[in-house]
């Protein structure tokens, strides 16, 4: 098993596990400088315990569909494995690249910032992390689970309710332990060949070079990945929220009736879209060819800012008009406001993903959390500081 599991994690991690020990080392130094800056926020164990159970499973299974990871597996189902040892070596590869390179970032920022001291935030923290391995087992499950999907939403609800009522109760811990043992004699009983998922194929590019081709190729692509169209789905959906969060700003300041010094940050925060702005550096075959062929830099990125700036808009207005109905004050102004910022985020996507493409990358979970991905919502968010002076 052992030398199965290094198989997997030095293609997660690197040859000499370079990438855990970056990732390490930088959450020590967010955790540390956010400690030390002495800023203390009041958050209830059960927001952490279910941000770590969500987090965890969202990147787990993102990790699990990954294309790359298809391929892979494909290749080594051509050689001799014992199956229990493949599937534990698998997803404990998995498990250890979700913890360690993404769950942990979070726990970080949440333990640097919180109130709690001493054994309280020791015990808090050792519930997260269980929490956190109990969602990972659960998503391994779930995936393999093709004919089961009504179990595994009924296995997740179960804990998810635990997790609201009965976080400060002593059976607590013993549920998500139970939990986790629930999963281990599942995945004991899994095949490994169910975690093969077919890739979906590339779509390609094959007409004259023409707006058309290129747009029709994007909704191609979305179409064949539908984890691509959940995120902007997603994001609606924290568009619908978003202005309950900007009630308490908005009422301490009635004198803007537009609204207007807080919406530029509501639409800066609705930029952070990963996957549409990806598209290029997901695609390293489609990048070769659409700067091979003469012309086809004006061809692709015109549609494609296009593209992103109609998803952007989407979200933005969706926001605007959940703002209207919560706060009112939603004016013309709002909207061009809206267009103004949806425009600059996908110039500024499709310029990044044009000079600055992503490469190296192990599996596309790495794409959808590089530090790139925040450079455009920081720059529209200094942009909403400047429309709101």
């Amino acid at each position: 098993m052992r030398r199965m599991f290094k198989i997997f994690t030095k293609k997660l991690f690197g040859v000499r596990y370079e990438g855990l020990k970056k990732a390490l080392v930088i959450d020590l130094i967010v955790f540390w400088g956010l400690h030390t800056a002495g800023y203390r926020v009041a958050v209830s164990p059960f927001i952490v315990y279910l941000m770590a159970s969500t987090f965890s499973a969202g990147v787990m299974w993102r990790a699990l569909a990954s294309e790359d990871n298809a391929a892979d597996l494909r290749n080594l189902f051509m050689l001799p494995f014992a199956e229990r040892t493949f599937v534990f070596s698998y997803v404990s590869a998995m498990g250890a690249y979700t913890l360690l390179t993404k769950t942990a970032g979070l726990l970080a920022v949440v333990f640097a910032v919180s109130a709690w001291s001493g054994g309280a935030a020791g015990f808090r923290l050792v519930c997260a992390v269980i929490c956190a391995v109990n969602a990972v087992l659960m998503t391994a499950c779930a995936f393999t689970a093709r004919k089961r999907r009504g179990i595994c939403m009924l296995w997740g609800g179960t804990v998810i309710a635990a997790v609201f009522w009965l976080w400060d109760r002593a059976v607590f811990v013993p549920i998500i332990l139970a939990s986790i043992l629930l999963a281990v004699l599942i995945l004991s009983r899994t095949s490994a060949y169910a975690f093969y998922r077919r890739e979906s194929g590339k779509v390609r590019h094959t007409g004259n070079g023409g707006r058309v081709s290129i747009g029709r190729y994007l909704l191609r692509y979305l179409a064949s990945h539908k984890n691509y169209m959940m995120n902007t789905v997603v994001l609606w959906g924290v568009a619908c929220v978003l202005p309950v969060f900007f009630r308490q700003i908005y009422a301490q300041d009635p004198a803007q009736a537009g609204g207007l010094s807080v919406l530029p940050v509501g639409f800066a925060i609705l930029s952070v879209n990963t996957p549409v702005g990806i598209l290029l550096s997901c695609d390293p075959a489609l990048e070769r060819a659409v700067r091979f062929l003469p012309g086809q830099g004006k061809a692709f990125c015109v549609p494609y800012t296009l593209f992103i700036f109609l998803c952007n808009m989407s979200a933005d207005l969706i926001f605007l008009g959940s703002f209207g109905l919560q706060l009112g004050g939603v004016t013309a102004l709002s909207v061009l406001l809206a267009a103004v910022f949806s425009l600059f985020g996908a110039v500024g996507s499709v310029l990044m993903e044009w000079f600055f493409p992503i490469r190296g990358w192990k599996i596309e979970n790495d794409l959808w959390h590089h530090p790139r991905k925040y450079v455009v919502p920081a720059a529209l968010l200094l942009l909403a500081g400047v429309c709101t002076v």
